[in-house]
């Protein structure tokens, strides 16, 4: 990948974007078994340019952060905040296809719970990984934990996920509806 030339730790980089590294050729690899809805594929998209970007620079150093932080007045880079979101908003969505597609919850009430529990599982894991490597890398895991001195950033990441996980289901369950009618019939489920 052309972000990793030049990236600010190589070691982060490869820890922030082997999701897009493992994600996209599996995304390829099932698109005629298992296509992927539209909206899905766009946020998923998204999400890589987060990642992407976020490798790249370090989520405490990535330029657009430092400005929202400039211009706010900030105390710290909210870039890593931002990807925390994201980490909730889009896996919502892929969660939720998932479950339309391959259970016996579509149209259940439990449908939103059990996705935004899908996801606030996925963020703790995450954060679980995180702790790993600064047990492993002691300071050197520093960029890629991007605390940047809070000692509150575990607990703040997955509320961010949580907050990312139910808007992305209050503002486009509807609109992924749609998207999922576009697939070919035989495909939906």
């Amino acid at each position: 990948m052309a972000s990793a030339w030049g990236a600010k730790d190589p070691t982060t980089w490869l820890l922030e974007t082997v999701w897009v590294m493992v994600g996209l050729p599996l995304a390829i690899l099932l698109r005629r078994r298992f296509p992927l809805s539209g909206l899905l594929c766009g946020l998923l998209a998204v999400h890589a340019l987060v990642l992407i970007v976020g490798g790249h620079y370090t989520y405490a150093e990535v330029p657009a952060g430092d400005w929202v932080r400039d211009w706010f007045g900030l105390e710290r880079n909210p870039y890593d905040r931002f990807g925390h979101l994201m980490q909730g908003f889009v896996p919502a969505i892929l969660v939720r296809e998932l479950l339309v597609r391959t259970s016996p919850l579509r149209g259940s009430r439990w449908l939103a719970p059990l996705t935004v529990c899908a996801c606030l599982a996925f963020s703790a894991v995450f954060e679980m990984l995180e702790w790993a490597a600064a047990v492993i890398g002691g300071q050197a895991a520093d960029a890629f934990l991007a605390t940047q001195g809070d000692v509150w950033d575990t607990q703040w990441d997955m509320f961010c996920a949580l907050i990312g996980a139910t808007c992305s289901l209050l503002l486009l369950s509807r609109v992924h509806d749609r998207s999922l009618t576009r697939l070919p019939s035989a495909l939906k489920d």
